[in-house]
């Protein structure tokens, strides 16, 4: 009974985690379904390999059939984490990967060595499958890009202030708008919580709002974006105008420490 559960709850965190880490545990028991001690380290091993097999040739062939296109590792697109390729949460719509393609080619006419750095995206099958904690990455229409940052002589920098990419918040001055605190009172407990998530952060590096605000002028200029969250507060503060930009609704989570990009 025991065992049972171990397995079941390996089988619900991975596929949480990276939607077909479960399904291949399960192949990696089927094979090897002995318990001895020395049978349990050659099935971690045998399903480590088939995972990374899976992830690197087998996955991104068949999520084409479902309409989704990894997102390819290009001088001027780039994920933060590797982890959000090997959680295979790095997949978009091939229209989505044509944007990015776009957004990235654009802001290095601006800022030549300034890559367009992604966090979460999409899983690679099935729409309306979840992509914890995101409410709304479930169709691969949807990604989180990061700000840019600069270090404290002011030279901007592809480095980000956290490991994850969430969690470092640019927070509402004195007079502006203060959504976090207006949901929060609201009951709104978790509209903070990637403060959690950093999973560590340095403090070497801040904000370059003018590369940033460039940055979400390009996604509002695109033909094909149809929203992009960010914070009200920061919408005000940059003077942005475009009717793209949105407030996401208190019961996602905060946008000023990212980027949320829908397209239609």
């Amino acid at each position: 009974m025991i065992q049972k559960t171990f397995h079941a709850a390996v089988f619900v965190s991975l596929t949480i985690l990276t939607q077909v880490g479960g399904v291949i545990y399960l192949c990696s028991i089927l094979l090897i379904s002995k318990w001895k001690r020395k049978y349990r380290w050659k099935r971690i091993v045998l399903f480590l390999s088939l995972y990374l097999l899976a992830t690197l040739f087998l996955i991104p062939r068949v999520a084409l059939i479902f309409g989704r296109q990894k997102i390819e590792q290009l001088s001027h697109i780039q994920y933060h984490n590797v982890l959000t390729a090997l959680c295979n949460r790095n997949y978009v719509s091939k229209e989505l990967h044509r944007v990015l393609i776009d957004i990235s080619l654009q802001l290095q006419e601006h800022s030549p060595n300034i890559q367009l750095v992604y966090l979460d995206a999409n899983f690679p099958f099935i729409d309306g499958f979840p992509l914890l904690p995101h409410l709304s990455h479930n169709d691969g229409k949807k990604i989180d890009l990061s700000f840019v940052y600069q270090d404290l002589d002011g030279n901007v920098t592809n480095d980000k202030p956290s490991n994850s990419g969430y969690g470092v918040f640019e927070y509402p001055q004195l007079r502006e708008k203060n959504q976090t605190e207006q949901c929060k009172s609201q009951g709104n407990w978790q509209y903070d919580f990637t403060k959690y998530l950093t999973f560590g952060s340095a403090d070497q590096l801040e904000l370059n709002p003018e590369t940033t605000k460039r940055l979400i002028k390009l996604l509002c200029k695109h033909p094909k974006t149809q929203k992009v969250f960010i914070e009200p507060h920061l919408k005000e503060r940059w003077g942005l105008q475009s009717d793209k930009i949105r407030f996401q609704g208190c019961s996602a989570v905060r946008h000023d420490d990212h980027i949320h990009l829908q397209i239609n």
